[in-house]
């Protein structure tokens, strides 16, 4: 995602009263995306708008962030990235904002099968168990701006990787149902 996204989709939300700020929206994209069988562009319309559409250009916007984040995912090359404010925002909002972002990825986990993401095992637990710790993220006040910083880069990065193993790793989840024949439903 590029970072004009963002406030590109910040706005939209904003045009169609939704209650979820771009970064909740794109978690709870993301977290269906890994854990939801055939999860479409409709579903997560309802999910993060009053009554699950909006106007063309917000719809058009929208689709083309669903687009990019199910591509992004599904690539070979690891290129999903969460989608955050730019860094010349204040590095309080940006903090706010991957806070938020995990929490919208674990309502998206929620919202699928899974009973509950954070008794998974192995890996995928532990990721999902870190991104639920990081739903309280902060800046730390006596810190330098620099550490901050780093530790913001550091905890996007973890986000950015730990959701693509999610996303592998529950495949499975998503795959369609067999037939007791072996064939697809």
């Amino acid at each position: 995602m590029s970072v004009l996204d963002y406030s590109l989709i910040q706005q939209a939300l904003v045009e169609a009263h939704s209650l979820a700020e771009a970064a909740e929206a794109h978690g709870t994209l993301a977290g269906c995306l890994c854990a939801t069988v055939a999860y479409r562009f409709e579903d997560w319309l309802g999910e993060i708008l009053p009554e699950g559409r909006a106007n063309p250009r917000t719809t058009e916007a929208l689709r083309e962030v669903f687009e990019r984040t199910a591509g992004a995912l599904g690539a070979a090359q690891m290129e999903f990235s969460p989608l955050l404010p730019e860094d010349v925002e204040p590095i309080d909002a940006r903090t706010t904002a991957l806070g938020q972002w995990c929490q919208g990825f674990l309502y998206g986990l929620g919202a699928s099968s899974l009973h509950d993401a954070t008794q998974l095992p192995g890996d995928v637990g532990e990721i999902v168990r870190d991104l639920s710790e990081i739903t309280r993220v902060g800046v730390d006040s006596t810190e330098p701006l620099e550490s901050n910083e780093g530790a913001y880069a550091e905890l996007v990065e973890f986000v950015r990787v730990g959701v693509q193993v999610v996303f592998d790793e529950l495949e499975p989840l998503r795959a369609p149902p067999r037939r007791a024949d072996g064939s697809l439903h």
